[in-house]
């Protein structure tokens, strides 16, 4: 899907669920919140006091990329906005420069040769990309070299199809990373293999039992949609339908009229209005949906997950866990065994009913959370072990 002919298709043995496959350094990564270091007392740059480092060693090894951004992040100040995409195509063109031999995460394939899928984009999707190239020269002129300008539309490209967004363990976004090897799995919408990540490493692990010779598959989308849904999403991002059992088997459902479709995918932290207003917009449209569609609903579901982050986000506990409730039933029927969006809701609910007091019902719900992540993230991951100690400290 990603790349058509790809050399990681097969299973050599027998791979049990929890079986890890595949675990691979980053080729280059971006990290956009501190939250993913996880301590206190962290190091930061001391020019742009916009770097944090979990320690001095870690400052060190990072500076030939955060040599890029610190001078423009001191002169431009408020400024400096380039996108994730941009800033992590910087590092990637840096590091070509710097290391032009494939590196240790480069065993299987180089990135220079990720499936771009020039020839399928839109006059939209070439001017996006030609606006990412215009910031690359804006914020980066003084500190790096280029290719010519087809070489960058090529480069952009294979970033969009070929690129990682890192998450915590309730799926916050935490930044972007380039893994060459873990981008040569193709795409199924009843993947038996899961990608996750610890630190810098993406590590690969079966979630179903895996027979010698069976192509492995992940999934590249949210997995809740219609068929046809992830398909349009499929197509938009990276240029083919999915032809998985999942997809030739499901009936096609019925899209959503307009008026459901418009509120359907808000994002809660891009305030243009108040929380509170937000929150009565996705309580108006549950009304009007729910005078049609059932609370399972797949588009049900994700209106009261917005109204969920809504509550989070003004710390109304109380609202937050009514929406939770409501959501981990279906969610746990429509997503896959060992999904991380069942377990990351698991994790909320365990975390909200704690903060409410309700020990008895936080308990059940956090090891409902590890269950899934002992097999998702293996259980040495650092994610349970933190789990594990809210339990213990409660």
């Amino acid at each position: 899907n990603r790349r058509s002919n790809s050399v990681f298709s097969n299973a050599a043995c027998f791979l049990g669920v929890g079986r890890r496959l595949l675990a691979e350094q980053r080729s280059c990564f971006l990290i956009t919140s501190v939250f993913f270091l996880r301590k206190e007392g962290l190091s930061k740059c001391g020019r742009c006091k916009q770097a944090f480092y979990c320690n001095v060693e870690c400052q060190k090894e990072d500076w030939p990329m955060h040599k890029l951004e610190c001078s423009a992040m001191c002169a431009f100040g408020q400024n400096w906005n380039p996108s994730e995409t941009v800033r992590l195509t910087a590092r990637i063109l840096a590091k070509q420069r710097t290391h032009p031999e494939r590196t240790q995460s480069e065993k299987l394939l180089a990135v220079k040769e990720f499936e771009s899928h020039l020839d399928k984009l839109d006059n939209e999707k070439r001017e996006l990309i030609q606006n990412d190239i215009a910031a690359l020269h804006h914020f980066y002129s003084k500190h790096l070299e280029y290719p010519d300008n087809a070489a960058l539309v090529v480069l952009f490209a294979q970033v969009n199809c070929n690129g990682f967004t890192i998450e915590d363990e309730e799926l916050s976004h935490l930044g972007s990373a380039i893994f060459p090897d873990v981008a040569l799995m193709n795409h199924s919408c009843c993947p038996n293999v899961i990608v996750t990540y610890k630190g810098t490493l993406a590590e690969v692990r079966a979630v179903k039992e895996i027979e010698p010779g069976e192509e492995v598959f992940t999934s590249y989308i949210d997995l809740l949609y219609p068929t046809e849904d992830r398909n349009d999403r499929l197509r938009d991002s990276y240029f083919f339908n999915c032809d998985c059992r999942e997809c030739i088997t499901k009936e096609k459902v019925i899209k959503l009229v307009c008026l459901m479709r418009g509120h359907l995918f808000i994002r809660f932290l891009d305030f243009f209005i108040p929380p509170s207003e937000l929150l009565e917009i996705c309580e108006l449209s549950l009304d009007k949906m729910g005078a049609v569609f059932e609370d399972s609903n797949v588009y049900m579901l994700h209106m009261m997950y917005q109204a969920m982050g809504v509550c989070l986000y003004v710390q109304d506990w109380e609202g937050a866990l009514r929406y939770g409730q409501k959501i981990i039933r279906p969610y746990s029927k429509h997503y896959p065994s060992y999904s991380l969006n069942v377990a990351s809701m698991w994790l909320k609910l365990g975390r909200l009913y704690m903060a409410l007091e309700n020990r008895t019902a936080g308990v059940k719900a956090l090891k409902r959370a590890i269950a899934i992540m002992e097999v998702a993230h293996g259980k040495d991951h650092p994610y349970i072990s933190e789990i594990k100690k809210e339990l213990e400290d409660h």
